[in-house]
């Protein structure tokens, strides 16, 4: 059985497929990676080069995939970075078929459209798309807490606002919620965490804030990935937001850890870390750290 991960795809760093394929590989899970743009690096530093592939390579990929006889072999569909909106037309046609050949196939949509402080990030359309035809359809959904607000209507500022907003997005469709770097509107929290969410209640777990002011691209990434191999892994929304969230945490340490020591040095380019998702690799399967879900 495989995931079919459609997303972005950068040649140096991690974002988009780049962050997702491996961990997802190694919690022992096929990948099927299919890129919606093709950048040599992420789009924090200011200048990339590249370009953004639209929903027609999709969808001639998808086809390939359905010519060999794979789609029956696919037990969830993954979506982030969609670069255009034709890519989130052709993304629910991919969730269609892959339904068609495996109905047990579950649909995990990251709606990668913004985040606290930087705002709306991704083209104007986006966003109305991602409400209108992804989020309907999917079985998970995967927001940060900026996202939660724009695909509810609800101004989080604090649980009680979360747990508003979170019912809405059930309302919508999706069976299970996962709200990733969630502050409750307090950005000068010493903890941070994650609210997963399903019919069997909702539950959070909170990690120590980590001083990373540079910015982690592809976090968002990694944590949807790692979130759902763990769901499929154990169906159980609270034992994988405590494995999710452990890794996550391993992760990030790692490579605040490298980051800090060669930005000491004068060694980090453009003062950007990137994730140590290769050499803290560990954390992903054994998570060094262990912390607590808790019901709301």
């Amino acid at each position: 059985m495989a995931i079919l991960s459609i997303q972005s795809h950068v040649v140096y760093g991690y974002a988009g497929n780049t962050a997702a394929v491996f961990p997802m590989q190694k919690l022992g899970r096929e990948v099927w990676a299919i890129n919606t743009v093709e950048f040599s690096n992420h789009t924090g530093y200011g200048a990339w080069r590249g370009s953004v592939l639209g929903g027609e390579l999709v969808q001639e990929l998808v086809a390939g995939l359905e010519e060999r006889g794979a789609l029956p072999g696919c037990e969830a569909v993954l979506s982030g970075y969609l670069g255009d909106a034709s890519v989130a037309r052709a993304i629910a046609e991919a969730v269609e078929k892959a339904r068609a050949a495996a109905p047990a196939a579950l649909y995990c949509c990251d709606p990668v459209m913004g985040d606290v402080g930087r705002g709306v990030y991704v083209r104007p359309d986006i966003p109305d798309v991602i409400k209108s035809l992804l989020v309907p359809i999917a079985d998970i959904i995967t927001p940060n807490e900026f996202e939660l607000e724009l695909l509810s209507g609800v101004e989080i500022r604090g649980l009680d606002d979360a747990r508003l907003a979170i019912e809405k997005l059930h309302e919508k469709g999706p069976r299970v919620v996962l709200v990733t770097s969630f502050r409750g509107g307090d950005s000068g929290s010493d903890t941070i965490g994650m609210i997963a969410s399903d019919k069997s209640g909702m539950y959070m777990a909170q990690t120590p804030c980590l001083p990373i002011d540079v910015g982690a691209a592809g976090c968002g990434d990694l944590t949807a990935a790692t979130f759902l191999s763990r769901y499929l892994e154990t169906g159980d929304a609270q034992k994988a937001l405590e494995l999710c969230i452990g890794s996550i945490f391993g992760i990030l340490s790692e490579s605040w850890k490298h980051f800090s020591e060669r930005a000491s040095k004068g060694q980090a380019p453009g003062k950007i870390m990137e994730l140590r998702i290769v050499q803290a690799q560990r954390e992903l399967e054994i998570p060094s750290r262990r912390f607590e879900a808790r019901r709301l």
